[in-house]
């Protein structure tokens, strides 16, 4: 499906948001390519959703500029913008159908009533929810609810799609549906979407550009691959998950701390070009194509083994026991302090 809604690039420079003497969102430089699908990550309080408010201008910029295409929109309104916001509520209007919901935008613009149906019905249909267009919202799933949600904010022809955690609200199993109809949406479309997630998988599995927040900062941007292989701090790898963060000392490496991948780890001693230690196992998870071995470091604090279920089969560990643990040393990650 082709579409005919424009894209634009979004960029923020030197971004701030402070409420009194509180930086949420602290000096945030970002730029964002036009028709990408950018997830701002990050722990509860990291200034993500703040930093997506700023975009849609719900929320006023404190220092710094945010241009959405070729147009710097700090004191424009949001209907101004080119942007439309999807609320984690989806916040549908109990008492309209869904074709009405999806036609509100429209009206409230004077558009009239047979046009705007109309668009509304296409919208529906690019949702897959034509057959629907005649329900309330209670009588819809909650996954029905986000698809007439996503129709509602595509009707204004926006340029850019920003979505404050919409898929929080799902059971999992409709969680992996709707993520991947989101990014079959986004590829349709062609739109700039940038969506705020807490999820490490949801950013993983939708994302061009992944942005990791902390403390009302960007720790680090780039596509998921990259970040997951090569976490640049201790708060990335052990955020992002997959990774036990380790004194490097403990592994004759110097000074500092590294990142080791869970599933690169093997139980055994540490041979020719390869690191590690003896560590007690403390629990056996088994998670079916995988097994989670945990251990007590030596140092203190646990060490994560993920392993294929048929490596474990055919050298299995129980919980108690004494065993080596070895990386390639090639895999040891060096984190900045």
């Amino acid at each position: 499906m082709e579409s005919s809604l424009p894209m634009a690039s979004v960029e923020l420079v030197g971004v701030s948001k402070l409420y009194g003497t509180t930086r949420a969102v602290d000096d945030v430089s970002l730029k964002i390519p036009d028709g990408s699908y950018c997830c701002l990550l990050g722990p509860s309080g990291c200034g993500k959703t703040s930093t997506l408010r700023m975009i849609a201008g719900h929320e006023g910029i404190s220092e710094g500029d945010i241009t959405i295409g070729d147009e710097v929109v700090n004191d424009l309104p949001p209907v101004r913008r080119g942007t439309a916001m999807m609320f984690q509520s989806y916040a549908l209007f109990p008492h309209l159908s869904c074709l009405d919901n999806v036609a509100f935008s429209l009206h409230m613009r004077g558009v009239d009533k047979v046009e705007r149906r109309k668009q509304a019905e296409r919208m529906l249909e690019r949702v897959h929810m034509e057959k629907y267009a005649e329900r309330l919202p209670a009588q819809l799933s909650g996954g029905q609810q986000q698809r007439v949600a996503l129709a509602r904010a595509l009707i204004t022809n926006p340029r850019v799609l920003l979505l404050d955690e919409p898929l929080s609200a799902l059971d999992p199993f409709l969680r992996v549906q709707m993520r991947e109809e989101l990014k079959r949406l986004q590829a349709d479309t062609g739109l700039t979407f940038v969506h705020v997630t807490h999820g490490q998988d949801e950013a993983m599995a939708l994302a061009d550009i992944m942005v990791v927040m902390n403390g009302g900062r960007l720790v680090q941007a780039g596509p998921p691959r990259e970040i997951f292989n090569e976490p640049e701090t201790a708060f990335v790898a052990r955020f992002i998950g997959g990774h036990n963060v380790l004194p490097a000392d403990l592994l004759g490496l110097g000074r500092g701390e590294v990142a080791l991948r869970t599933d690169r780890a093997a139980f055994r001693s540490a041979g020719e070009g390869e690191i590690g230690f003896d560590a007690a196992v403390a629990l056996v998870e088994y998670q079916g194509t995988s097994v989670q071995v945990r251990l007590a470091a030596p140092t203190g604090g646990e060490v994560q083994v993920l392993l294929d279920e048929r490596a474990f089969d055919a050298a299995p560990v129980a919980a108690g026991q004494r065993v080596s643990l070895s990386w390639p040393r090639a895999a040891a990650r060096p984190l900045a302090a």
